[in-house]
Parts: structure tokens; C-alpha cells; sequence
């Protein structure tokens, strides 16, 4: 199996737990709510994205079994690891569609289920969703500065292992990137692949040229030439050089690369040099570092590059490296649930969130309320699973990127900044909600 497939792949309590609800026979149906409760610094929204790797994971989630004989030798009790061998999940799950603009306290995932199933999905569900979440909410604002330039993830030798890797290049790309560096990824989601050089290459070689030509015989297609190994703006000049020579056998240079330096000044100077020399079409691409502020400097100094690849501040999210988001109870055999804690208390009940719009098309304001209310807004949360089976079909990335581009658009101007807007976009809780919260805190606080 598949470690990304496994049930052992969770937190030691989630067994636990599953064993005390069965031994007490509890099996009840429970509602568990993903969400977020706080954004991170510098962030107005994030974007919802994983959905079809978890639906992946639970449709197809049971024992195999030598876990079950490993599980054995850790001193669960036979009768629940006769449970465990035939686990499948039965319940029921609603989420927002991938690609859709969420805030703080709004489940974007309810699963309904027996309880002990609905708890043991908790870490991989927080696992799978945290993570594409994160990496999309990072990949936007690269999406936001430069919607009109051509942005590559570059970040698998930095990514925090192998699925993080294969994460960052899908949820990127809902997110509203061209391309992956990944090849494996470019495999698995049909994004487009694209790349260039390293340095290595160029010295390898004695003359600087040579490799140029080298490479580009051996590559014919889509030839981007790394210029910054030694001197970019004597590289440019030796592309316009040999462009005669490989235009002779059929080949031109869509793109030179730069990796390091003033990107402002030498793009401007290497632009110049590359038009006088009769390669207006040729097209300047750079990387080396670059976070969301480094971006949005280029393009507002008019730097003539036309696309980023972007790598390390993108697939670790370097800024804001993880969310707060949580996996809680919301209601156990009928009866909603509230957690108290001070600076962590949930609101109860399974909900739903309603989304208005005004007259132009825009995102007005966001309402949670409870799952049975009734409102003329749009619903966000929809079913997506009944009784362990999926019931929402596949999406290509291309509608799942197309859906977030229209959320983006709808997204009111004064919220799409890098910095914290002086404006938090509304969400607000129901009267019904808000009466549920106060009648179980009454009834907490009545003596026994």
C-alpha cells in the first residue's frame, strides 16, 4: 500500500478514541467541521483547495492486514481490531467546490458519520486540506501582483518532502500559475511542464557559447538559455550571435533565463540588447528567490519580464508557514456541541455559509448560519459524498482555476492587497446561531 494511503498514517488518539467509542458502543452520528479560525499575518482570504485527493483518500480508506497485525502488537484490544478490519467509511460529507475564497470561521467541510468513523478521518483530512489550502492562499497573491505574466512553480528541491511536492504544484495552479518544474506532477494533473537550465550545464563546458548551442541542438523545442553564469549582459550578446546559427537548423530561442542580480536593471539592459540584435520575440523570463513583494516591486517598476518561476517562498508558504485550522464536533446524536475554551470556542451545530453579492456581480458579505436555515444568498457548502460513496464528479484544473479566477474578480477591490486591508471583508452569524450559542452556554452554566 501506499503510504499516502494508509489509515496509519493519523495520530495515535484518533485510535484511541475510536476504541472507547466502541468499546461504550457509542456509534451515534456526529458532524465534525473543518475551518480556520484566524488568518495569517498579511492575509485578507484564503482558497480552498485539496478536495479531490480527500475524497480520493476516504472513498477508498480501510485495514490492510498486517496493519491491523502490527496494531496488535500495541495493545488494542482484539475485539475493536475485528472492528478495524472491516472499516469503511459510510457517512456523509459537504464541502465548498476547490477554488472558492473562504474567511475565518467558515467550515468549508462537514463530515457526518457514526462518530468513531468521523473521527479517525481527522488528521489526514486536516493533513490533505491544510496543506493545498495553504499553498494555494500563498500562490494567489503571486496570481494577484502579476495576473498578466507567466508564473512557473519551481519549488520541488525546496518542498517539505515528496507529496508536498506533487501538493504544490496542483494547488498553485488552482491558484492561477501556468506551469510546473515538476515533471511527475505535469504526469498526474496534466499541468503544463516547463523549464530551462541549470548552471551546471554552461560549466560544463569551456566556452560559454558552446553549451549555448549545445543545448539547444540537444533541446529544440520551447529553447530558454540560462545568461547569468558568468556575465549577463555579454551572455545576451552571445545569444544574438548564435540565433543566426540555430535559426539555420530550424531552431529559435523562445526565452533567456535570468537567476540572480539587479532582475529590474539587467532585464531592461538584456531586453535592449536582445531587440537591437533582432530578437524582439524572444522573451525574458527570471527566477532566484522571489516572494509575492519581490514580484510585485518588477512589475510595478515596468521591468520587461515576461514570467516568473517561483520556488522556495511559494511551496514552504515561508511567511505564513501553516494555518490555524481545526477539525471540531458540532453535533452528536442531534444535539449540537460547543467547545468553551478561552480563545478557542466553537460555534455549535452543523452549518452552512451563505454568500451575497451586489448588484455588480461582487462578494457583499458572507453569513454562517445554521445547516437548516434559509436565505436568498448563494450556498457555498454542497454535498459532495452520501453514505461513503462520492457523489461530486472529477473537475479538471482548469475548471477549478477558472472558478477561482471569478472568485478573485468578485473579490472587492479594497481586500485584494498584499498588506492587511483597512477593510475586513463581513461575515456574520445568524440570529438562530447566535440564540443556539447562548442557550447552551445557559444550560453549561446551570448547577448539576
Amino acid at each position: 500500500m501506499k503510504i499516502e494511503n494508509s489509515l496509519l498514517l493519523t495520530d495515535l488518539y484518533e485510535l484511541t478514541m475510536m476504541q472507547g467509542y466502541y468499546y461504550h458502543k457509542m456509534e451515534g452520528m456526529a458532524s465534525f467541521e473543518f475551518f480556520v479560525r484566524k488568518l495569517p499575518k498579511n492575509r485578507n482570504f484564503l482558497v480552498f483547495a485539496g478536495l479531490e485527493q480527500l475524497l480520493n483518500f476516504v472513498e477508498s480508506a480501510h485495514f490492510e492486514k498486517e496493519e491491523i497485525e502490527w496494531l496488535a502488537q500495541q495493545n488494542f484490544r482484539i475485539d475493536f481490531l475485528n472492528y478495524l478490519e472491516n472499516f469503511r467509511f459510510s457517512g456523509d460529507i459537504y464541502a465548498m467546490q476547490e477554488g472558492t475564497i473562504f474567511f475565518p470561521f467558515e467550515p468549508v467541510l462537514r463530515v457526518t458519520a457514526p462518530i468513531a468513523q468521523a473521527q479517525l478521518l481527522e488528521s489526514r483530512l486536516m493533513n490533505i486540506i491544510h496543506y493545498q489550502t495553504l499553498i494555494a492562499s500563498k500562490a494567489i497573491r503571486f496570481a494577484l501582483v502579476a495576473p498578466e505574466k507567466n508564473l512557473v512553480e519551481f519549488g520541488l528541491r525546496r518542498a517539505h518532502g515528496a507529496e508536498a511536492t506533487i501538493f504544490s504544484a496542483r494547488a498553485s495552479f488552482i491558484a492561477g500559475f501556468s506551469g510546473t518544474s515538476n515533471v511527475l506532477a505535469g504526469k498526474l494533473f496534466e499541468i503544463p511542464i516547463l523549464g530551462t537550465m541549470a548552471h551546471s550545464f554552461i560549466q560544463a563546458h569551456d566556452v560559454e557559447e558552446q553549451s549555448f548551442f549545445d543545448y539547444a541542438i540537444a533541446n529544440p523545442q520551447n529553447v530558454t538559455l540560462l545568461i547569468d553564469t558568468y556575465d549577463t549582459e555579454r551572455a545576451a550578446k552571445l545569444v544574438v550571435k548564435l540565433a543566426p546559427k540555430l535559426k539555420e537548423k530550424g531552431i529559435s530561442i523562445e526565452a533567456v533565463r535570468l537567476d540572480s542580480g539587479d532582475l529590474e536593471l539587467l532585464s531592461k539592459r538584456v531586453r535592449s540588447i536582445l531587440d537591437t540584435g533582432g530578437l524582439k520575440e524572444t522573451k525574458i523570463f527570471a527566477s532566484g528567490n522571489l516572494d509575492e513583494y519581490k514580484l510585485e516591486a518588477l512589475v510595478k517598476s515596468g521591468a520587461p519580464i515576461n514570467g516568473f518561476g517561483i520556488g522556495t517562498s511559494l511551496d514552504t508558504s515561508s511567511d505564513a508557514p501553516y494555518l490555524d485550522c481545526v477539525y471540531k464536533l458540532q453535533e452528536y446524536e442531534g444535539k449540537p456541541r460547543r467547545k468553551r475554551s478561552t480563545g478557542k470556542a466553537t460555534w455549535p451545530g452543523t452549518k452552512q455559509v451563505f454568500r451575497y453579492f451586489n448588484k455588480n456581480g461582487s462578494m457583499q458579505k458572507d453569513l454562517i448560519g445554521l445547516a437548516t436555515e434559509s436565505y436568498p444568498a448563494v450556498t457555498l457548502l454542497h454535498p459532495v459524498m452520501r453514505n461513503g460513496k462520492r457523489i461530486y464528479p472529477k473537475e479538471s484544473l482548469i475548471e477549478i482555476q477558472k472558478r477561482t479566477k471569478d472568485n478573485l474578480a468578485r473579490l472587492p477591490f479594497e481586500i485584494k492587497t498584499l498588506e492587511p486591508a483597512k477593510t475586513t471583508y463581513p461575515v456574520e452569524f445568524s440570529q438562530p446561531l447566535i440564540s443556539l450559542r447562548d442557550q447552551l452556554e445557559r444550560e453549561e452554566l446551570q448547577p448539576e
